[in-house]
Parts: structure tokens; C-alpha cells; sequence
């Protein structure tokens, strides 16, 4: 087992914000499985979608997942739909250990409501839709991750501090507090 911390999870979870908390403390690089893909393509992900569609977006998923195997000491900060394909749960699986954040569906509407970002929201950004696709998805979080962190209401630098009191493995050097007063929602 490789020791690098991977955050996956339903859109607006946190996995972004805690990814970059998670760094802070350990010294870890992070990597954003979409920033990566967006910086590799030149394109943004809805425009990814829209020109390409999202099969052809998560081909790039999985590429920028083999692209990493060899990397260590890393945070990986999936983008929300990346456990769909059975490939990417292997490589994620090899890769380190996985962090499930979850947030609840009136608590998603809120964080990503103003971001026009998600093209799996396009035209959807409802309480209906995102319950829906939460429970198509729920299993399959479940079911890849080794460690699950519920994010409503907690402090952010609370919430990196549990999950490396979770990791099944030994942090380079101790990891430092930082006194971030944000939280999210």
C-alpha cells in the first residue's frame, strides 16, 4: 500500500478544500484528478462534456489515473463520478487509501448552487436531482472506501485532522496544526 490519501466523493463534499488542508499538514502534494485533466486537455470539464461528452471524460479519468501510480506521498482529489468505471476503483485501490466524504443532499445544494462548473448538474441543480444521483451512487462510495468522513458543519482543518488520525499508515514527519477558522456549510 502506497502511502498517499485519496478523497473521493459526491460533488461539493469538500474533497478539493480538505485536499488542500490534508497538504498543509503533511507536506503532501495534492493533485485535482479534474484540474489535472483540464491542464492536460487545455479544455475546462464542461467543455470537456459538451464537446466530447462524458464518456470521453472518463477515459481521461482513468489516464490521469495510470499517469499516477508511480507518484507517492500525494493527496488525490477525485472528481465525483471517477468510482463509476471498475478500472479507476482498481487503480485507486493500488494507489493508497481512500477517504469517503459525504455531505448531506440539502447541504450539496448549497455548497455548489452558484457553480456553473458541474455539467452533471446543468439544467439539474435541484434537491430531487442531486438525492437521486446520490443514491444511484451511494453503494459504490461505499463499497471503495476504507475510510468514510461525514463533512456537514465541521471545521475544515477538524475534518483533515480526523482523517489523518484514520490512515493506515505512518506520515513522513508528524503533521503541524494550522488554526484555519473556515468551515463548511
Amino acid at each position: 500500500m502506497k502511502d498517499n490519501i485519496i478523497l473521493i466523493g459526491f460533488m461539493g463534499t469538500g474533497k478539493t478544500t480538505i485536499s488542500h488542508e490534508l497538504s498543509k499538514l503533511t507536506g503532501y502534494k495534492e493533485i485535482d484528478t479534474d484540474q489535472y485533466v483540464e491542464e492536460k486537455e487545455g479544455l475546462s470539464i464542461p467543455d470537456l462534456f459538451s464537446k466530447h461528452g462524458e464518456e470521453y471524460f472518463r477515459d481521461l479519468e482513468t489516464k490521469a489515473l495510470t499517469d499516477l501510480q508511480n507518484i507517492n506521498h500525494i493527496i488525490i482529489s477525485c472528481g465525483g463520478g471517477i468510482v463509476l468505471r471498475d478500472k479507476n476503483v482498481e487503480l485507486l485501490k493500488c494507489k493508497g487509501q481512500i477517504v469517503l466524504l459525504t455531505a448531506l443532499p440539502e447541504t450539496i445544494l448549497e455548497r455548489v448552487k452558484e457553480n456553473q462548473d458541474r455539467p452533471i448538474l446543468r439544467n439539474n441543480m435541484n434537491l430531487p436531482f442531486i438525492e437521486e444521483l446520490m443514491n444511484k451512487r451511494k453503494d459504490k462510495y461505499l463499497s471503495v472506501a476504507d475510510i468514510i468522513i461525514e463533512t456537514d458543519n465541521k471545521d475544515i482543518t477538524a475534518i483533515a485532522k480526523e482523517i489523518l488520525s484514520k490512515v493506515n499508515f505512518t506520515l513522513p514527519s508528524q503533521f503541524t496544526t494550522t488554526n484555519s477558522q473556515e468551515n463548511l456549510p
